[in-house]
């Protein structure tokens, strides 16, 4: 189970997490604080209206008259056209914090996803990830935007009203003040269960958007294997349990609002009672009496806005609780504070400071042990000549996979050190580690666009003639111009449009491109048929010409021509040599080799059968 997907949060109301997402309000300072004066002032028009009606009744109803009525139509127009302007600029400001703050912590979430390193993605699902930047990031936009709009929009008008009803009358004011105490009350018992409950909600969405990936990207494997209703029931009972939580939210929040309405029933009540008796003894006009009326009515629409705000606030704290969780995870694999002072960072790097890189790599008594505990390599001992290939061969999680994304830097040692030309690579940038690496999966990744657009992916700025000079090294070149727009073909996503091996030999070029100074081929042929395989081993033999590099394979034929194969076993080196040294010893490699070989003839055979 992953350990973000499963992390809980207790607190009630965070105000710290509230100021962390402040944060990204800050930007839009100027803006806010033109929403705070509009709203402020909407408010502040809301709560004259009131004393409006008072004075209609008292100079025009109860006197009977129309003398200054015209000026009094003329003044209340001014006042409605004021109102219609707040109203436009608070739509146009809340609206540019609304896109603004979202956009920009989608940023910063993308940012921290660039900086994170592999054993982040190994153990975090894309569900957990897509939630956070997607309906997390947007529950958050509209409470910064729209929410925190009507909670101004609430405070202003329930404070101007409070001044203007003690003018009015202070005992008619009491009774209404009064109420706001039991509003307290109330709000803190309905929060703890609305927030506890729709916690739940978004933890159960992460593993619904998960089922989503998973569902889609594995559509193939579970038509092969008829597990169409397995997958749907187990889809169903998660929705369930999201609708379930959800209804239950739902019917919290629901009843918070009619219990709000009631007390103002009551308040109503109260003050009709308190005021007619004041009428009757010429302390009230008939005028103050309706304001007040209108008051209590206008008093407890603020705080209904105020309770509805305050339930989506607990929404959307669950949501920030997510987001901030994403953002604020610590980068495992960094280049420390001396090496970013002289080499720059990953997104700033001074690259005419970066030293050349040569290809020497040397594991000394390296050990490494997943988060887990599970221990992988103990006392590793490898030295690689620059311009080396090295082959990496042995049963499936004897450590092969794990070598190489330590050579890389994607995992580090948690004893030992490596060093590259001589150096500790911890004392050299990631970026230049990593740009000099060229890395070609079994699986190779294209995005989605054209063929020119994923073979320039290696290096953004280059032209069309380096483009297809690196696909006529990896014999790319005449399939593409086969396809039918040639290099303009539009891959599909993740590559779907194309074969497996053009998907591969495209990423060679991809690859080549770049011109790293280190190439790691990761069982780049195992799934690709002869043909294509020859074509293949033609473009590693260009490919890796001077340049450091480690070949997985599981096909031994292909690694035949390497300056060193290793067998790996359980995290040990337990024969090294080149293909001819290892046959001769007719040890482990030779019976790899010989029975790998065996197995191939008799496919052969039966294929022609």
């Amino acid at each position: 189970m992953n350990l973000y997907e499963e992390q809980e949060f207790t607190k009630r109301f965070d105000f710290s997490l509230w100021r962390k997402l402040f944060n990204f309000v800050r930007p839009y300072k100027k803006y806010f604080i033109q929403l705070c004066v509009f709203m402020i002032l909407i408010g502040g028009i809301d709560a004259v209206f009131p004393i409006l009606s008072k004075i209609a009744v008292d100079n025009f109803i109860d006197k009977n008259t129309l003398d200054g009525f015209w000026i009094f139509c003329t003044a209340l127009f001014i006042i409605i056209l004021l109102q219609a302007y707040n109203v436009r600029q608070m739509i146009r400001v809340a609206g540019k914090i609304e896109t603004g703050v979202p956009y920009d912590i989608r940023k910063v979430a993308f940012q921290k996803l660039q900086q994170l390193p592999l054993t982040f993605f190994d153990r975090t699902p894309v569900g957990w990830i897509m939630a956070r930047l997607t309906s997390d990031v947007r529950r958050l936009g509209t409470a910064l935007s729209w929410n925190m709009v009507d909670m101004i929009w609430a405070v202003s008008m329930m404070i101007i009203m409070q001044i203007f009803m003690f003018l009015l009358n202070w005992k008619l004011a009491l009774i209404i003040l009064a109420s706001v105490p039991v509003l307290i009350i109330i709000s803190i018992v309905f929060q703890n269960i609305i927030l506890n409950n729709f916690r739940k909600v978004r933890k159960i969405n992460s593993k619904i958007t998960g089922a989503f990936n998973e569902g889609i990207m594995g559509a193939k494997t579970i038509k092969a294997l008829g597990l169409e209703e397995e997958s749907l029931n187990e889809f169903s009972k998660l929705a369930g349990e999201m609708r379930n939580f959800s209804v239950r939210t739902a019917t919290v929040a629901s009843l918070y609002t009619p219990v709000v309405l009631v007390l103002g029933s009551i308040v109503t009540g109260l003050v009709l009672w308190r005021g007619g008796i004041q009428i009757t003894d010429g302390s009230v006009s008939y005028g103050t009496l309706v304001a007040f009326v209108s008051y209590t009515v206008q008093f407890f629409e603020p705080v209904k806005q105020f309770a509805r705000v305050f339930s989506e606030l607990q929404y959307a704290q669950a949501s920030g609780e997510r987001v901030l969780s994403l953002i604020e995870t610590q980068v495992d694999i960094k280049d420390s504070d001396g090496v970013i002072e002289k080499y720059g960072d990953i997104f700033n790097p001074h690259i005419d400071k970066w030293p050349e890189f040569k290809g020497n790599i040397s594991f000394r008594n390296v050990s490494f042990a997943y988060k887990d505990g599970e221990k992988v390599l103990e006392n590793f001992n490898l030295e690689v000549k620059a311009g080396e290939t090295i082959a990496l061969v042995g049963e499936t999680g004897s450590g092969k996979t794990t070598i190489v994304n330590l050579a890389c830097r994607f995992y580090e040692p948690t004893e030992g050190e490596i060093l590259i030309d001589g150096e500790d690579y911890r004392k050299r940038p990631l970026l230049w580690l990593y740009s000099n690496i060229g890395y070609v999966l079994q699986e190779p990744y294209l995005f989605s666009g054209t063929v020119r657009e994923n073979i320039a992916y290696g290096r953004l700025d280059a032209t069309e003639e380096e483009i297809i000079r690196a696909a006529k090294i990896v014999n790319a070149h005449d399939f593409i111009m086969k396809l039918e727009k040639g290099y303009d073909t539009d891959v599909g996503e993740r590559g779907g449009k194309l074969s497996t091996g053009q998907k591969q030999l495209i990423s060679f070029a991809r690859a080549i491109l770049a011109d790293p100074g280190m190439f790691i081929l990761d069982e780049a042929t195992s799934s690709v048929d002869t043909e294509t395989e020859a074509l293949i081993q033609e473009a590693i033999h260009k490919a890796l010409k001077g340049r450091t590099s480690f070949i997985i394979a599981h096909r031994l034929s292909t690694i035949r021509s390497a300056d060193r194969i290793l067998v790996i076993d359980k995290g040990k080196i337990i024969e090294q040599g080149t293909h001819d040294e290892l046959i001769r010893k007719r040890g482990h490699y030779y019976r790899l080799y010989t029975n790998q070989f065996i197995e191939e003839q008799e496919s052969k055979v039966l294929a022609g059968s």
